[in-house]
């Protein structure tokens, strides 16, 4: 009765409404086609158009908080419903916390000649909302195991408001030291949604035995990276190199070593997997590239610091909403073929982009070019296959 009733109610909400992995996952993919489409014009052929915080503000800000907090908490508010059995975020509240992530894209991006604390509040408020929405059922169910995802968020928020400070304030040092923590945060995430979904899907697709997590391995893991997010806010330049190359090396060996437990030897014939192993490998590669910056060995933290950004959040992410698109909408995890080259390309992405101004300095330009333009080929075809399912009702009929 209680999942008729359900049902009932959610036929009457249009289906972009009915759980929060439908706006956020299709408006967060399609906004970053756009705002990667502009970068990769930008930084080829510039041009005189100027959004708030500046245009590399901009694209720092608008692919965390824009496309990953989208995706973040689209995935948190559609998974926190079968973790709890409450029903999730749906009908009018949906619509209001999606228009205001939608509301802070637009401001970010044209309302310049607008009073500074109207963007910044609006963009703020999206990250509290969602804070908020995921509290409820956890709270209510006393499921005080995800509860960290609470104040994860509220953390989250924080980075941004402190992002928003530097740049009213004419501190671009802190303004960029906040989007550094924010790269740390989400892959933080990262580390801990994916230590529960990876070794899982694994052995539930190829059959082979589950190693169970190792309680010392999975706190190492996860606790490198938050003193990490918090050494990345300060600013990575005021720790001792003899403290960051050893904490940077010692979490991508953690790191490392929790990943290689999870089966990825079984996963090359099945896409919904070795997209997903291959993402998160990216993890302990950007933190052994983080020990190799701090001990003067790369000249640039930006390549490890897009270690993170391309290949762990963007490629998680395009596996993880390709599988979860597929799954809350009635359909067999057995995602297009066009998909497989989507993997591929996003992955690409990130080779390129770490690697061509790494090595080939000369060529960063068109490297970082190159790069935008596999991006938005690999989510171009997610928006192409995934957008129509993202719109329509659950092919079985079931609510959500």
């Amino acid at each position: 009765m209680q999942n008729l009733n359900a049902r009932q109610v959610t036929t009457t909400i249009p289906p972009l409404l009915r759980l929060a992995f439908r706006p956020l996952f299709l408006g967060g993919t399609l906004f970053s086609l756009i705002a990667m489409l502009w970068w990769t014009v930008f930084w080829l052929q510039p041009s005189a158009w100027q959004p708030y915080g500046g245009a590399i503000w901009w694209h720092g800000h608008e692919m965390l908080f824009g496309f990953g907090g989208a995706i973040v908490v689209g995935f948190l508010l559609t998974a926190v419903q079968a973790w709890t059995g409450v029903p999730g975020l749906r009908g009018g509240l949906l619509g209001v916390l999606a228009g205001s992530w939608l509301l802070g894209r637009l401001l970010l991006a044209f309302g310049a000649a607008l009073p500074t604390g109207l963007p910044v509040a609006v963009d703020l408020s999206f990250l509290l909302f969602a804070a908020a929405a995921m509290a409820y059922p956890v709270v209510k169910v006393r499921q005080w195991r995800n509860l960290m995802f609470v104040p994860m968020l509220f953390a989250l928020a924080l980075l941004n408001g402190a992002s928003h400070w530097g740049v009213l304030r004419g501190r671009p040092d802190l303004a960029l030291q906040a989007l550094h923590g924010a790269i740390l945060l989400i892959t933080l995430f990262i580390v801990v949604i994916g230590g529960r979904v990876i070794p899982f899907f694994t052995a539930n697709a190829t059959g082979c035995q589950r190693q169970p997590p190792r309680r010392w391995l999975e706190i190492l893991s996860g606790g490198s990276v938050i003193l990490l997010v918090v050494i990345a806010f300060a600013g990575f330049s005021r720790i001792p190199a003899a403290l960051m190359v050893p904490l940077c090396a010692g979490a991508a060996v953690v790191n490392g070593w929790r990943f290689l437990r999870w089966g990825y030897q079984h996963c090359w014939g099945v896409p919904l997997l070795w997209s997903l192993h291959l993402a998160y490998a990216f993890i302990p590669l950007g933190l052994l590239a983080l020990a190799l910056h701090s001990a003067g060995l790369l000249p640039h933290v930006s390549t490890a610091l897009h270690c993170f950004t391309v290949g762990a959040i963007g490629g998680m992410i395009l596996a993880m909403i390709s599988r979860v698109t597929l799954g809350h909408t009635g359909r067999p995890l057995r995602p297009p073929r066009a998909m497989t080259a989507a993997y591929i390309l996003i992955l690409a992405s990130a080779v390129v982009r770490v690697l061509v101004p790494a090595v080939l300095p000369a060529l960063s330009q068109w490297g970082i070019g190159l790069a935008g333009l596999l991006w938005l080929a690999a989510y171009g075809i997610y928006c192409y296959y995934y957008g129509p399912m993202l719109l329509a009702p659950r092919i079985d009929g079931g609510p959500g």
